[in-house]
């Protein structure tokens, strides 16, 4: 098992946003959690990057307890999180950007080799890889996040809303890319509200109401769940 959520409880301040969470992402698979917009989805990313503390139960990755380790520890380890909003350097050049996640590797061959497929699979990032990140669009600052994610060489990346705010065109673009990311052998955790898209491609999924589990299965599964089908497919 690569990662393990048991019983986690979490939020901000003194307001609760999850509620005794527990779910496991195997090696090699991707994973969907879906809800509405204020489901607790990404309080719990943040939980287990170690951006948000919890204040009960514990995360495990590939075995070992990473809760209470600081954020930059956790990412050493293995994980890489692309959060909603991007939030990249936009007065820098795109592949400065790109070397930017390359630095924790300490191995600039490595890099280099993460550079060129990266390049291979966005090639819009090479051919404007001299302009200013905040002179992209949505779609390609999308890429660029998800690419600078990569430069990591992740065990496991979790990406936050990538679908959020973009044209459907782009939005099929990225998606499409991700069983390519998966057959590099990274593990993929995939926070989404586009619940078809995201399940239709995923191993198996969890859904998340007001911060608590509520259905978790197969992708599959969870697509012809009653429930799951009247709340967010609309059928």
């Amino acid at each position: 098992m690569m990662l393990e959520v048991k019983n986690v409880s979490s939020g901000y301040g003194d307001v609760q946003v999850l509620r005794g969470v527990d779910l496991t992402v195997d090696k090699g698979e991707i994973v969907s959690i879906v809800g509405a917009n204020g489901a607790g989805k990404t309080t719990l990313i943040r939980t287990i990057m170690g951006t948000l503390p919890l204040t009960e139960g514990e995360i495990r990755f590939q075995g070992e307890r990473i809760n209470g380790l600081p954020p930059h520890t956790i990412a050493r380890l293995g994980l890489a999180q692309v959060m909603e909003g991007r939030r990249l350097f936009g007065h820098m050049e795109v592949e400065d950007n790109l070397l930017v996640g390359g630095d924790i590797l300490r191995d600039p061959a490595r890099s280099r080799e993460n550079l060129e497929w990266i390049y291979g699979m966005f090639p819009r990032l090479k051919e404007r890889r001299r302009q200013l990140a905040r002179s992209f669009s949505g779609g390609e600052q999308q890429m660029l996040a998800i690419g600078r994610a990569l430069m990591t060489s992740p065990k496991l990346l979790l990406l936050d809303e990538p679908s959020i705010g973009l044209a459907p065109i782009m939005v099929k673009d990225i998606f499409g890319k991700l069983p390519t990311i998966s057959a590099r052998g990274i593990t993929i955790l995939l926070v989404e509200q586009d619940v078809h898209r995201s399940l239709s491609m995923s191993a198996r999924g969890y859904v998340l109401e007001h911060g608590e589990v509520v259905l978790a299965g197969t992708g599959s599964e969870l697509l012809d769940n009653e429930r799951l089908r009247q709340a967010y497919l609309g059928i």
